[in-house]
């Protein structure tokens, strides 16, 4: 499965051009690429509506990805809740903004420590029961959390930072996700990285890359992006 990660479509990489950003997912599709990544914080929501909208008469050739748990508050600070009744409201309106009526894949974006996994989980859990999404995924979660999680609902697929540079993941974590039998995918695998520097690397585990184009589910990653902003951007 190909999957294109549309964050940059809505922030973070420039000032955004819709015209261009419509082009790029009709030509996704033309060339086969079926999983599309959104998050209710790109863009403050303006991500989720604009490729709900680009989906339209084609939602079911897709798998589509969202997450919650991350806002901006007055001061533009980021902030984290992964209590029960938020994750209940924010799935309502990831469906309203997306268009659809269900969610292939629901994130929690990042882990809330101030509400415990399992309540997260849990509440995440209804929404898979009520119809509303398929799969749950964890991003930035460590082994410990993941398989608390994992004691509540399988989780399909945890997202987070994974690189040549970035390999604190392969000490518990990806163990942890084969042991579930969750994907693990690389969240911009080329992060302060460069063309000369990079060598072409092949993981065992299942993954995407979160930066604007991903690879297949098996990836054999050249790295060849440039390096990717710290600040300011939430994958």
């Amino acid at each position: 499965m190909l999957g294109l990660g549309c964050m940059g479509m809505s922030q973070s990489y420039g000032e955004a051009d819709p015209v261009e950003a419509r082009a790029t997912i009709d030509r996704a599709l033309e060339l086969g690429i079926t999983f599309f990544d959104t998050a209710d914080v790109y863009g403050d929501g303006h991500n989720e509506s604009f490729v709900g909208e680009a989906l339209v008469g084609r939602r079911d050739r897709v798998v589509l990805a969202t997450k919650f748990s991350l806002s901006r508050d007055d001061g533009n600070v980021m902030r984290v809740n992964g209590h029960p009744d938020y994750v209940r409201s924010a799935v309502d309106a990831s469906l309203r903004r997306l268009g659809t009526d269900y969610i292939d894949l629901y994130y929690q974006h990042r882990v809330d420590p101030d509400v415990p996994i399992e309540d997260t989980v849990g509440a995440m859990a209804e929404c898979v029961a009520a119809g509303k999404v398929r799969y749950l995924g964890l991003s930035e979660a460590s082994s410990q959390t993941i398989e608390r999680a994992m004691a509540v609902h399988p989780i399909a697929a945890l997202q987070s930072e994974w690189s040549l540079w970035t390999r604190e993941l392969e000490d518990d974590v990806v163990g942890t996700c084969r042991s579930g039998s969750a994907s693990c995918r690389s969240a911009r695998s080329g992060e302060g990285s460069s063309p000369a520097r990079s060598p072409a690397r092949t993981t065992s585990v299942p993954m995407t890359s979160d930066a604007t184009t991903r690879a297949s589910w098996v990836r054999t990653s050249s790295a060849t992006s440039t390096s990717w902003p710290r600040s300011g951007s939430w994958p």
